[in-house]
């Protein structure tokens, strides 16, 4: 029988750790699907072997353990600065790196938005003494009104990851065909939540047969679906680069699909939970289920399914979006929208398919997103600055309320038994152990 080692403290800072019999997960590796001895010295992969019998400060023997270049989330929102009631950015670390992230992306809906260079450099700065890099998307329009262009290049050049405005996604055709031209002088990105605000402006779920039956206004599948056409047409136009993220019609994700085999620069993300949940379970009215885009029909939830097996979703985004108690414990009317899901992200995916090969759960969660928007290379051979995610696809997670890293409670993965549970992360040198 194999011994299992496992460590006490959450959080520790050794010179040498051993990765007993891991299997390595990712393409882009050597040892890619084969099982191996794994030395983290410092910050580097320092060995990769059969059977290493060197000296070592901590040993981690976790049987059926994979590891991955470390997951990436690519559209968070952790509040800070202007809402650190419902979340900050060292508790939205702490909660990503439960979830087995070692990078974000921070939307700039924030209070001040990330709409300048000196708002990309608090972001920055915070970030460093966090367990996780956090990396700010710029706002595209200032003030994230959606009127003139922000300062992109300045906050280019201060680190910003990648362009966006956020929860409130560019109406103006003019307006969103200037952001793709201007991202384009220094290879950019563009990210588009699609919903066009003015169809069902006043919706709060999807529209439909159900919506009429509960008496709530509806957000209509089409509201994605021009956004996503004529944001396509404008990417086609300009030949730049768009990421959409939160896509929740079976239409949207077709088009998406053939804008792809057209050639043009677009990926998109899905959630967790659009994946997870329909409209279906609104039935009762459940607030922690009230998310933008809403949660569509069966219909749309298998072809989103499909879409992630088959490798034309590009990456998995929680869309984690705390909100206080005061934000869910009230009418569905009246309650505020958005699920905190990065802590549960993985095990919802690998629940929900897991057929999903290892290499698979690296492209969705990692490699993917490294590419598309440019971040430093990783991958798991000898010599590499070591990034990693452990994770187990047999074991289970139920997270619980004392369990939580985040601020907020507003959570429907809360208490659900799910398969697939995150071992820990090895990130800036130290290594985290659920």
């Amino acid at each position: 029988m194999r011994k299992t080692s496992y460590i006490a403290l959450n959080f520790i800072d050794t010179m040498t750790i051993l990765l007993r019999q891991v299997k390595i997960a990712e393409a882009g590796s050597p040892f890619n699907g084969q099982i191996k001895d794994v030395v983290l010295k410092d910050n580097i992969i320092a060995s990769i072997s059969d059977n290493y019998t060197g000296a070592s400060d901590q040993i981690i023997d976790i049987p059926n353990t994979y590891i991955s270049t470390g997951f990436v989330d690519p559209f968070v929102h952790f509040c800070d600065p202007g809402m650190e009631h419902r979340e900050t950015l060292d508790s939205g670390a702490a909660a990503a790196n439960k979830g087995g992230f070692t990078s974000v992306f921070a939307m700039p809906n924030t209070n001040p938005v990330i709409d300048n260079k000196s708002q990309v450099t608090y972001i920055k700065q915070h970030s460093q003494d966090l367990p996780i890099h956090i990396l700010p998307i710029g706002a595209l329009s200032k003030k994230i009104e959606g009127k003139d262009l922000a300062e992109m290049i300045d906050m280019h050049n201060n680190g910003a990851i990648a362009f966006s405005d956020g929860l409130y996604p560019v109406q103006s055709t003019l307006l969103f065909l200037k952001a793709l031209q201007y991202v384009k002088a220094f290879n950019g990105v563009a990210i588009q939540m699609p919903i066009d605000k003015s169809l069902g402006s006043l919706g709060l779920m999807n529209e439909g047969i159900l919506s009429t039956r509960l008496g709530l206004p509806g957000i209509p599948a089409i509201a994605e679906e021009l956004i996503i056409s004529r944001d396509i047409e404008l990417l086609r136009y300009t030949n730049s680069i768009l990421h959409i993220t939160g896509v929740s019609t079976a239409k949207g994700i077709a088009m998406i699909s053939a804008a792809k085999k057209e050639g043009l620069q677009i990926t998109c993300s899905v959630t967790p939970y659009h994946l997870f949940f329909t409209e279906d379970d609104l039935s009762d009215y459940d607030t922690l289920l009230k998310v933008f885009p809403p949660l569509r029909t069966k219909l749309d939830q298998q072809a989103l399914l499909k879409a992630v097996e088959h490798g034309i979703v590009d990456c998995i985004s929680s869309h984690h979006m705390p909100q206080d108690w005061d934000g869910k414990t009230i009418e569905f009317e009246n309650a505020k929208p958005g699920i905190a899901s990065i802590e549960t992200s993985f095990s919802a995916i690998n629940h929900l398919l897991p057929q999903l090969t290892e290499a698979q759960i690296n492209s969705l969660f990692s490699s993917n997103a490294r590419k598309i928007f440019n971040l430093q290379p990783a991958s798991i051979v000898e010599g590499a600055e070591a990034e990693i995610t452990l994770f187990n696809k047999a074991q289970t997670t139920c997270l619980t309320a004392k369990d939580s890293k985040s601020k907020s409670a507003n959570s429907p993965f809360w208490d659900k038994q799910l398969n697939g549970k995150i071992i820990g992360t090895f990130v800036k040198g130290k290594i985290h152990l659920n």
